[in-house]
């Protein structure tokens, strides 16, 4: 335990000194157990005596079922591959209700997040899984939706049983009140638990939570298309309910207008709302020309209240038909120098660095290969390690730790050009681009680029199924038409 301060002394307290890990938590829990501490001798409670530190937290509260006095228990700690939580559990002796649920001790934070796992295999089911209590969970192949609710800290298939476990309650009384709605339910019952015994696979699994609070666990090995992340800008609606208020924005800022042309190189600022805080702030945006590419738009917002700093690449131009691979061969420390511009609709692949990127992961952006790397690795690697320890948290084991070390040492010899490696961009909108070291109107021996025809699963993504460009103008004066 630190020293008692010094009249005239203060001492700063860091989130971590709150917030341990799991293992630090158990390690000081430990020494409760030695024969050091008194404890009650009707529960085998630990007493805190002066100088020593009590773990878990006890609040008598009032139960909610019997309306006795219980007992609720509050642990703070922080979650490996996540950030700091709340975990409390009530128990009530009288009548033995008890109940467990999971809370966030971070902020909300500036985007929202929403993550798919497609599980192909039975240790998927083993993935932790944060659920916020703003989250909502998808189990996309029965068409199952769970509303936001109770926050919970588990595992795939505890979020699979605990479904179904509750699709079973009230069974008996629907088969004879609601004979329609019983049978539908029993169907989804039933593939739920085909899913529970590995008979049902590839099925995914989706949380989206507004809050950008919630989580599910990603894997070393895991391929494209496997785990996906993806962050979002709220709604008001949803900004609402999680108590967030659009400011006003500031007097004088003016909206440009939709017959303005946009000049390339030059800069416009036009205001906007921060995210994170949701205080006006200005958005900048500038055209810049690619040679021998096409033009793209360079957005960048940075919030002066909160700090909050963002930037993005949007491509435009017509849908081509095809869409387009390209492979660069990085050999050199020059090589690492070659500008690169990956799109939002782009898939990133080093088969070399075992580094795979979904599309959207990333968003758009335009900067330099080593840039790109970077990027990559310090998202990364804030995700796996900033848990208030360097070794990831006590939750990874010996095996994963060795495995994600070997793979954050290998992207760390990529950058600094001790290793080869290659770089494919898939692109099905054809909107990304490598420069070439050679003349333009000369073939780079280490670039290869290739068209090919995009998969239907790449065509319902883009929403390119429902668009329709021709004879809408008719569909149009059609509909009036009905409706006068």
């Amino acid at each position: 335990m630190p020293a008692a301060d010094k009249p005239g002394q203060s001492t700063t307290v860091s989130s971590t000194d709150f917030f341990e890990s799991i293992g630090h938590k158990a390690g000081h829990l430990a020494s409760t157990t030695n024969g050091t501490n008194e404890t009650d001798g009707a529960n085998g409670a630990a007493h805190k005596t002066d100088g020593e530190e009590k773990v878990v937290e006890e609040i008598e509260s009032l139960c909610m079922n019997c309306h006795e006095n219980g007992t609720t228990r509050m642990l703070l700690t922080s979650i490996p591959y996540f950030r700091e939580v709340i975990l409390m559990s009530f128990s009530c002796d009288k009548c033995g209700f008890h109940n467990s649920e999971i809370q966030s001790a971070g902020t909300i934070q500036p985007k929202g997040s929403s993550y798919l796992l497609r599980l192909t295999d039975m240790p998927d089911f083993e993935r932790q899984v944060v659920k916020s209590d703003t989250a909502t969970v998808k189990i996309i192949e029965l068409d199952l939706e769970v509303p936001a609710g109770r926050g919970q800290l588990t595992n795939v298939e505890g979020i699979l049983t605990t479904i179904i476990d509750d699709l079973e309650l009230g069974q008996e009384a629907r088969k004879e009140q609601a004979p329609q709605v019983y049978t539908k339910i029993d169907e989804i019952i039933k593939k739920g638990r085909a899913m529970l015994a590995g008979e049902a696979f590839p099925f995914r699994l989706s949380v989206d939570d507004p809050a950008g609070n919630s989580w599910i666990t990603p894997n070393v090995r895991d391929g494209v298309g496997k785990w996906e992340k993806r962050e979002y800008v709220r709604t008001p609606e949803q900004n609402e309910a999680l108590g967030l208020a659009a400011t006003e924005p500031a007097a004088g800022t003016g909206q440009a207008t939709p017959d303005d042309e946009i000049i390339p190189d030059q800069v416009y600022e036009f205001p906007a709302t921060c995210p994170g805080c949701m205080h006006p702030c200005t958005t900048k945006m500038k055209m810049v020309d690619i040679p021998h590419f096409k033009a793209v738009v360079l957005m960048s917002t940075v919030c002066n209240d909160c700090g909050y700093r963002s930037n993005d690449v949007k491509t435009g131009g017509e849908i081509p038909e095809l869409g387009k691979k390209i492979t660069l061969k990085v050999d050199t420390a020059e090589d690492l120098a070659r500008d690169i511009l990956k799109s939002e609709s782009c898939a990133l692949e080093c088969p070399e660095l075992n580094l795979q990127v979904n599309p959207g992961t990333l968003g758009g952006r335009f900067t330099t290969v080593e840039g790109l790397l970077t990027q990559v690795r310090d998202d990364l690697h804030s995700q796996i390690f900033e848990t208030g320890t360097s070794e990831g948290g006590d939750s990874l084991t010996a095996d994963e730790r060795s495995q994600w070390n070997g793979f954050f040492d290998g992207l760390d010899a990529a950058i600094k050009g001790d290793k080869k490696f290659t770089v494919i961009l898939t692109d099905p909108l054809a909107s990304s681009y490598v420069q070439k070291a050679v003349d333009p109107d000369q073939d780079d021996p280490q670039i290869t680029t290739e068209d090919y025809e995009r998969t239907d699963e790449e065509e319902e993504d883009l929403g390119l199924h429902d668009m329709k460009v021709e004879g809408y103008e008719a569909n149009g004066d059609n509909s009036k038409a009905e409706t006068q």
